[in-house]
């Protein structure tokens, strides 16, 4: 499987954010690369456990992946387009083995993903109501 286990390693270090394995096999596909999906999944899981790939969950469950630094971090990603920014949190490190201890777990391990509204969706969003009531009847 290396042959194609290097393909999805290019795929990926041409991809910026999150990216489901269908994702990944149709550019596989679209760049001349018969490879099937099934042996995406089995490249994409090796890559992830490997530390090469980071994971995610959607809210429907689906797992999206991306490259990412082989340093432990945490993610904030972005609800509205995905983007992603790899974060340390000395906190939270602190914090899980505190919690790990006192309920006599040893070696803990953690991911944590932060879900919010980049800076430039934000801007992108439509500005609320500077609190004037617009339902019908409200303000009258």
């Amino acid at each position: 499987m290396t042959r194609q286990r290097d393909a999805v390693r290019t795929i990926f270090s041409r991809l910026n954010g999150f990216h489901s394995i269908q994702d990944v096999h149709a550019r596989l596909r679209e760049a001349g690369d018969a490879v099937g999906l099934t042996t995406v999944y089995r490249a994409v899981q090796s890559l992830a456990e490997d530390g090469e790939l980071d994971s995610i969950r959607t809210d429907s469950g689906e797992a999206l992946y991306r490259r990412c630094s082989t340093e432990h971090h945490h993610h904030l990603v972005c609800r509205v387009c995905g983007r992603t920014v790899e974060v340390a949190g000395p906190a939270v490190e602190r914090w899980a083995g505190r919690v790990a201890e006192e309920h006599g777990f040893a070696d803990p391990s953690h991911t944590v993903e932060i879900f919010g509204t980049c800076a430039d969706c934000h801007r992108a969003s439509p500005e609320p109501d500077s609190g004037r009531d617009v339902r019908p009847g409200g303000g009258d």
